[in-house]
């Protein structure tokens, strides 16, 4: 949040804390004619007065009072509106609040939203993180200018959907940190105008604040709220406290449920597009400086055109995908947004199944694995992406094993990668003054040398991207797995302790592991509709079989139930709030809507309507209503169907594609990779496959373990598979497909940065194509 005018920014008395600069506390008034909200910061050092137009039905006009008030100047301003609209009711209070969410219109008149009460649930370098604990619509427009439209089943309807986005789970806020950036972003970059920011992937609000952004230019009024996950937990070793704090931010774009929102849309976006950053920091103490550190890492659905359709007659959905990007271009986007958002190296972790009874997790990692080698032809070096298949379902069902232990392995190496960040803060260095300019002079990334003082700066430049079906059970194992391994590297560079690595029997990996626990949850309530299957976490624990199994199938059975009824109505009050529909007399209704049509609403004349299907289908893209600044697709070759004939409208934009379904017989065809009958030739313990051409190649697993016995965190499609299995299914032959990259292609180097293969297999248990896949970014299967 910013101040308004230059002048705000020596409002303060001398050696008044800069926390002062930002307004936190607002109390609204009300004439006939205007509201009059008045915000103060925290140490009532000064006063602010905003009036909003209330005698326009339909329009929103927004003005800032640019006098700065002391607390008796102000009591007097009321006191003169007071007086001067005696004879329309005078002045009237109406609520005090925390802050502006935004301003919305349905059908006529405008809403706006406010905080009305706040928590504390965490602090950052001295600044406060809050939470929604209430919220309240007011409309805008007095009651005496509105017309019939504004009390119609429509504009109610409307504004019953938006009420059932939930502020008050999962949204948080800060009134001068921007909560929305990773630490390493904010402390390395503060050169960003603050409208801007509100204009990033993770601010939920951007659509709603746009009038009152737009009128005042800036920030002062609002705040920016991000979606998902915060967690802030005091721990301790060796007598030292230090704090941890795990964040997950929920991307806005292509946001939704779990059957509605599938793979990639056409910018690029892709669903359950997760940020999680992992920060430890140990606070100033006598003459030692306060320290800090921060890791991010991310997941997302495969980016590939794809989806599933739920419903009540089928509780295990066929994947379809899509033939609609032959060149991969959805992707290639996708991945170039990662590199211009966290550098190189990108390590993608695949977690998804290498074989099935019936062809379904396998069709998308064939075609993954192809795009990611498509992609890759046209990179060079440490630019290459590097990709791992691991088969977490099938090693955590076999004996032995410890899935965790092997996911830290992997973890351990990205990390060698990507390294941490880690900075020391000035002693002489005010909390609430450390985000006024840029920390860092440069972005450059320096090395991470173990051997160094803990004083040297650390950047993390790259990131892991983890990704299963749902990005939400398995994956949420493996980033417990990673969030370990960074939480030793984190608390070494602190100097907390000598080592990097913290044994899973360890209490703060117990800890760490409630935290990524209560994050999954979370995160799989918000897209999937129950709580994570925490199978992995549970045996983990020790907890009982019989009670974990009954656990598992309620959440199976909550969240089968929410995707197929309840579903649609969540996504279209997402689409409400972020903006991506916005209804206009005349034109069909959302509810009238199929879910992929809505945004050709507004391009159409008004006998337009969409079908109403009995089943849910994911929308093709959420950003074709509000123009971004993103490069579009280039160059999609789409293929025409007899039977889905394509249009598109005046904007080019596809309105349906043809879809490749999928495995409704004994083999799938996915482009030329299932135009050949591939016969699965390799046993439980043979490491050779077949790539797409029918040629041997080798796949060896890149760490020798006994699997564990007990099933994996994808729980649910073993319990549907009990439950759903029929004879022919059980005919279908395994389907296999595999693609590798030559060594010729990816021969890229990490001079300086990374050991040799032969020092990898030195270290440890790993073996020489795993070495291969680190240090020259091949490909591997596990």
């Amino acid at each position: 949040m910013e101040l308004a005018t230059e002048k705000q920014q020596n409002c303060t008395a001398d050696g008044a804390d800069l926390k002062s600069c930002y307004m936190q506390k607002f109390r609204l008034y009300e004439t006939r004619s205007k509201f009059y909200m008045i915000g103060r910061d925290k140490n009532r050092t000064f006063w602010r007065v905003l009036k909003i137009d209330r005698l326009e039905a339909s329009e929103l006009n927004i003005t800032e009072d640019s006098t700065i008030y002391s607390e008796i100047e102000c009591c007097d301003l009321l006191r003169r509106i007071h007086e001067g609209n005696k004879s329309t009711g005078g002045l009237k209070f109406v609520t005090t609040c925390y802050g502006i969410i935004g301003f919305i219109k349905f059908l006529e008149p405008y809403y706006m939203l406010l905080i009305t009460k706040r928590r504390k649930i965490g602090t950052i370098c001295g600044h406060t993180i809050y939470a929604i604990t209430k919220s309240e619509m007011v409309p805008v427009p007095h009651a005496t200018v509105r017309s019939k439209m504004a009390y119609s089943k429509e504009e109610n309807r409307y504004k019953k959907l938006l009420c059932s986005v939930d502020l008050t789970k999962d949204f948080f806020f800060s009134y001068s940190y921007h909560v929305m950036r990773s630490l390493q972003k904010n402390l390395s970059d503060n050169n960003t105008p603050k409208q801007l920011l509100y204009e990033t992937m993770f601010v939920w609000n951007e659509f709603l604040t746009q009038g009152i952004r737009n009128s005042l230019q800036n920030t002062s009024w609002t705040v920016a709220l991000v979606h998902g996950f915060f967690k802030q937990v005091k721990l301790s070793i060796a007598g030292r406290d230090f704090t941890l704090i795990v964040i997950a931010r929920r991307s806005r774009h292509y946001a939704g449920t779990r059957y509605l929102k599938r793979g990639v849309n056409e910018k690029g976006r892709v669903a359950n597009d997760v940020e999680t950053e992992q920060i430890v920091f140990e606070d100033a103490l006598n003459e030692r400086p306060a320290q800090i550190s921060s890791v991010v890492q991310i997941r997302g659905s495969i980016p590939l055109f794809w989806s599933q359709e739920a419903s009540p007659l089928n509780i295990k959905p066929d994947i379809i995908l899509s033939n609609k990007d032959q060149n991969f271009e959805a992707t290639r986007l996708h991945f170039e947004n990662l590199v211009k958002r966290y550098g190189n190296p990108i390590i993608i972790l695949n977690l998804i199944k290498t074989r099935e009874k019936k062809p379904r997790e396998t069709i998308l990692r064939a075609e993954f694995a192809n795009a990611v080698r498509s992609i890759n032809k046209n990179l060079i070096g440490e630019n290459r992406l590097r990709f791992l298949h691991w088969d977490l379902h099938r090693h955590s069902r076999c004996k032995g094993g410890n899935v965790l232990t092997q996911l830290g392995k992997v973890a351990a190496y990205a990390l060698k990668l990507t390294g941490i960040f880690y900075c020391q803060l000035p002693l002489n260095l005010q909390p609430e003054g450390l985000f006024q300019y840029s920390y860092f002079e440069d972005n450059n990334v320096g090395d991470v040398n173990e051997d160094d003082s803990v004083k040297s700066r650390m950047l993390q430049a790259g990131v892991l991207r983890t990704n299963c079906i749902d990005c939400l059970d398995r994956t949420n194992v493996a980033q417990y797995a990673y969030g370990l391994a960074a939480l030793g590297r984190q608390l070494q560079a602190l100097g907390l302790i000598e080592s990097p690595y913290i044994d899973l029997d360890n209490p703060l990996a117990k800890e760490l592991m409630v935290v990524y626990e209560s994050m999954g949850d979370t995160l799989a309530l918000q897209y999937g509709g129950s709580a994570a299957h925490n199978k992995i976490f549970s045996e983990r624990r020790g907890q009982w079989k019989a009670a974990t199994q009954s656990q598992e199938f309620i959440r199976t059975l909550q969240r089968y139930y929410n995707n197929t009824y309840l579903d649609g109505d969540k996504q279209n009050a997402i689409n409400i709030f972020l903006g991506h529909f916005q209804p206009q007399q005349g034109k069909p209704a959302l509810w009238e809507l199929d879910s992929d049509q809505y945004y050709n609403v507004g391009k159409r004349g008004p006998n337009f309507a969409g079908s109403i299907r009995s089943t849910f289908k994911r929308s093709l893209s959420d950003g074709n209503i509000l123009c971004e600044s993103d490069t579009r697709i280039r160059n999609i070759d789409v293929r025409r169907s007899q039977h889905s004939p394509e249009k598109r409208d005046n904007h080019g934009l596809l309105e349906s594609s043809p879809d490749i379904i999928t495995c409704g017989s004994d083999f799938c065809y996915c482009r030329k990779m299932y135009q050949v009958r591939l016969v699965d030739q390799c046993s439980e313990n043979d490491h050779i496959c077949y790539d797409e051409h029918g040629d041997a190649c080798d796949c060896s697993n890149f760490v020798d373990v006994d699997w564990l016995s007990s099933s994996g965190n994808s729980c649910e499609e073993e319990l549907l598979e009990r439950s759903t299995s029929v004879s022919s299914e059980n005919m279908v032959n395994e389907l296999r497909t595999e693609t590798t990259t030559s060594a010729s292609e990816s021969g890229s180097s990490m001079k300086g940065r990374m050991q040799s293969a032969s020092e990898f297999t030195r270290d440890a248990e790993f073996s020489e194509s795993f070495a291969r896949w680190v240090t020259n970014g091949e490909m591997l299967y596990a």
